[in-house]
């Protein structure tokens, strides 16, 4: 039986979704996912989010750990770490779909200090569990804000702010809490992190990032890889081949064209990294993509 919620993020996705089926919004943060087939996986370096499930099911692998959830289930990712994930319950009749809001650090960090919340010993940046009725309740009420446009820019904000502090006050509180921890490691690992999302193309020094985090680079390098799981280096290296990837399938560039729009200078050495982390080189492997699509 379709809710209220569900009715809302079918009919905003299926109105604005692009071709991968992502939906934006005039909310920050905030985008529907809406599928009628599962799908090929997708790989990322996923931004801190939770996803509320309304229908269908997914399952996302982060390393050597596989999580698998669906309808009624919320996906909280912690922090900016490696993802392959897929949609594995789809269908035209009853299309995945899914409410997906990127968590916001400086809200965290008020609703932090003023809850005078607690950071929790470290936990698996991936967490999956049954949405909150609170939360839900929060995410249908900034939808109904889409119906009406002009109530955004006075309603928006603190509907927002509202949703945040029900995920902190909810089970996955512990899971989020120490992003929104003034001056904690995960902030300042996190101005890094904006540093190589936004220049990943170029080359990027330790010194520098480190410098940004505020820690000594042998701190800086330890506590980044304790955060997202990989190396600044590997972290870069994803995130290029990664829209590397999605180039050639969206945009139909040759391996050439992508690896150096990317900020590769060898091709050879582009192609090997790409197979090393696909699992095959970057002409069979988006062929065998594109494959599975037109197979659905």
């Amino acid at each position: 039986m379709k809710t209220p919620l569900l009715d809302l993020g079918l009919h905003h996705a299926e109105a604005h979704a692009d071709s991968s089926g992502v939906a934006a919004t005039p909310v920050p943060g905030l985008s529907l996912v809406r599928s009628a087939r599962p799908s090929e996986i997708q790989y990322a370096i996923s931004k801190p989010l939770v996803a509320l499930v309304l229908q269908g099911s997914k399952s996302v692998r982060m390393g050597s750990e596989v999580f698998n959830f669906g309808i009624g289930d919320s996906l909280v990712i912690s922090a900016d770490v490696p993802t392959a994930s897929r949609i594995t319950e789809a269908s035209v009749g009853q299309p995945y779909c899914s409410f997906v809001m990127e968590l916001d650090a400086a809200i965290l960090t008020e609703l932090a200090v003023d809850m005078k919340a607690l950071t929790d010993a470290y936990s698996s940046p991936i967490r999956i569990g049954p949405t909150d009725d609170e939360v839900a309740d929060a995410a249908l009420r900034i939808m109904r804000l889409l119906e009406r446009p002009a109530s955004l820019p006075i309603l928006g904000p603190q509907m927002v702010r509202e949703f945040h502090y029900w995920l902190l006050a909810g089970r996955h509180g512990p899971a989020i809490r120490r992003l929104g921890w003034p001056k904690g490691q995960a902030q300042k690992i996190g101005r890094a992190v904006a540093i190589l999302r936004r220049d990943f193309a170029q080359p990027l020094r330790v010194e520098t990032l480190a410098e940004a985090a505020g820690m000594s680079p042998s701190s800086f390098h330890q506590h980044f890889k304790s955060i997202t799981s990989l190396s600044p280096l590997q972290f870069q290296k994803q995130l290029r081949l990664i829209e590397a990837r999605r180039q050639m399938l969206a945009e139909e560039c040759s391996p050439g064209m992508a690896a150096f729009s990317v900020g590769y200078e060898s091709v050879t050495q582009f192609t090997r990294e790409y197979a090393r982390m696909f699992g095959k080189p970057p002409v069979r492997e988006t062929q065998a993509a594109r494959a599975v699509v037109q197979a659905a």
